[in-house]
């Protein structure tokens, strides 16, 4: 049996905008260094933007974030840099990014690190058969002290993306749409994989130790586009009618420690 091994390693420095991709990243707590450490508040309302809520946030994949410099726990967190829809960018530390994103918004926003407070999110669900309340907005709290919608690292197989992609020939099925922490290249699995994995514990390399929480049901976000994805309602279609609208699963963290792309993948 061939062995599993983490493939890519992604994270989102700004909630909902584009993230980076990474050979190797510190796991904390509360998941990956610098995920989700940033996100968009809508001043007038004091909930995040959000791109759950298409009606009121089509654009926030138009947006990408990264970190100036590589984040580690022992150099400590750098500023965020982001790219505007235009192509120009600017970081954390200007004192007129709020007013510049703002701007490109059309809405007033601020970046804010602050978890403080209690933070909100809309979302909204989409007219697909199976799912409930269609076409309603949403709103929900994130998990205290942190910007994140539920779990805190979110895995994904290449076994569920090639399911995906067998049940739906004509979409463009890949792993950015489902904006996944960790991909794993699972050789021999077949179907959706994860599935199985609930409860288990996780081991990458000599630190990292994840268990697995529950499945990630998606969103309306997997149809939206994406840099040359299109948008597509049949990705979210697919995943409702096959796998009760999951893909991947959620992780909460046990061990912290370095985690590197082509890690090897043990069950404890």
């Amino acid at each position: 049996m061939k062995q599993s091994r983490v493939v890519s390693l992604w994270r989102y420095p700004v909630k909902s905008m584009m993230g980076e991709e990474m050979n190797a990243c510190d796991v904390t707590p509360k998941g990956l260094l610098g995920d989700r450490t940033y996100a968009l508040l809508d001043i007038s309302t004091g909930k995040l933007a959000n791109a759950k809520n298409p009606l009121k946030w089509p654009r926030m994949f138009e947006y990408r974030a990264a970190y100036v410099d590589p984040a580690s726990v022992a150099t400590g967190q750098s500023p965020v840099r982001i790219t505007f829809p235009d192509g120009s960018s600017g970081t954390s530390l200007e004192s007129d990014i709020g007013e510049r994103l703002s701007g490109s918004f059309n809405r007033p926003v601020k970046l804010t690190a602050d978890l403080s407070q209690e933070s909100q999110f809309e979302g909204y669900i989409p007219d697909i058969e199976g799912l409930q309340n269609r076409e309603t907005v949403f709103t929900r709290t994130s998990p205290e002290g942190t910007f994140f919608d539920i779990g805190y690292i979110h895995i994904l197989t290449t076994a569920t993306i090639n399911q995906l992609r067998a049940l739906a020939p004509e979409s463009r099925i890949e792993a950015r749409r489902f904006r996944p922490n960790i991909v794993i290249d699972v050789p021999d699995g077949n179907g959706f994989v994860e599935n199985d994995w609930i409860g288990k514990t996780l081991r990458f390399g000599n630190e990292v130790r994840l268990q697995i929480v529950q499945p990630t049901v998606r969103c309306v976000m997997t149809t939206l586009e994406q840099a040359d994805l299109p948008q597509d309602p049949n990705v979210l279609r697919t995943a409702v009618k096959h796998n009760e609208g999951a893909v991947g699963v959620y992780a909460a963290v046990l061990q912290g420690g370095r985690i590197h792309r082509c890690d090897a993948l043990v069950f404890e």
